[in-house]
């Protein structure tokens, strides 16, 4: 007996894209479509919060499919990008002063508009994400979810041991105070320091801001993480798409 016959009918309604469970979670790149019918059958598949069967269909662009309990984003028409944003480009799709923007690194990588998911000033560099996906790009950018980001900094030194706890204890800014995660001195250099800080708001320049504003002013500053997502060994000015557990690490920092 094939195992299409032995799941019971489900009167769940289907939608006009709705398609064979097993081939959105095959098109979604989580396996073969064998792989993905044991899947089913194993009950770790749930749509929409229900435990999927073996003869449900889905809509990939509507339904809310999870896999072992992670979030799985099956609409293929959503792009997730990690940029390594060099020094001297600016964070916008486009300039209309004609300097180096975001859209001269992706825009002939992928056919789907997509956009910066928050910034990194022209001097800065590092971690930015990019996507077509509004509802996850306002998420992750908005400061009610608090998502962390960090940052590895060179600033003038010498650093004081107590520097950390005054951090941690918050700074205030002239738009308010500020606090951090966690801080760390990664490495001395001379008059210069490397310094690792994490912090889960984006004002502004709001790291340069906080370390000159303790005595420490920024002479370059690197975003290495954004949640989840970490900048890794990917080199300056490349693209990567994020993963399937990436994408649903992400969705799950920011409770989705």
């Amino acid at each position: 007996m094939r195992r299409d016959d032995r799941a019971p009918k489900t009167d769940a309604p289907v939608f006009e894209g709705a398609e064979r469970l097993q081939k959105v979670l095959a098109a979604a790149g989580v396996g073969s479509r064998r792989a993905c019918e044991d899947l089913i059958f194993r009950r770790r598949v749930t749509v929409n919060g229900k435990v999927a069967q073996l003869g449900d269909r889905a809509d990939p662009t509507r339904d809310v499919i999870f896999v072992d309990g992670e979030r799985l984003q099956a609409d293929t028409r959503l792009v997730y990008l990690a940029l390594n944003k060099p020094r001297g480009v600016v964070s916008t799709m486009a300039d209309e002063k004609g300097r180096t923007a975001l859209s001269d690194f992706v825009g002939h990588r992928v056919e789907q508009r997509v956009y910066h998911v928050g910034r990194l000033d022209a001097d800065s560099e590092g971690l930015l994400l990019l996507t077509n996906d509004g509802n996850l790009a306002h998420r992750l950018t908005h400061p009610s979810y608090g998502v962390p980001k960090t940052y590895l900094c060179e600033v003038a030194g010498p650093i004081p041991r107590n520097l950390g706890k005054r951090l941690a204890a918050g700074v205030k800014l002239e738009d308010g105070p500020v606090t951090v995660d966690s801080f760390k001195v990664v490495d001395t250099l001379g008059k210069t320091a490397q310094v690792e800080l994490t912090l889960h708001e984006g004002r502004k320049h709001i790291v340069r801001r906080l370390l000159a504003e303790v005595g420490h002013p920024v002479s370059r500053l690197v975003r290495t993480s954004i949640g989840p997502i970490r900048l890794g060994d990917l080199r300056a000015g490349r693209t990567r798409r994020l993963t399937n557990a990436e994408v649903a690490a992400l969705f799950k920092a920011v409770g989705d």
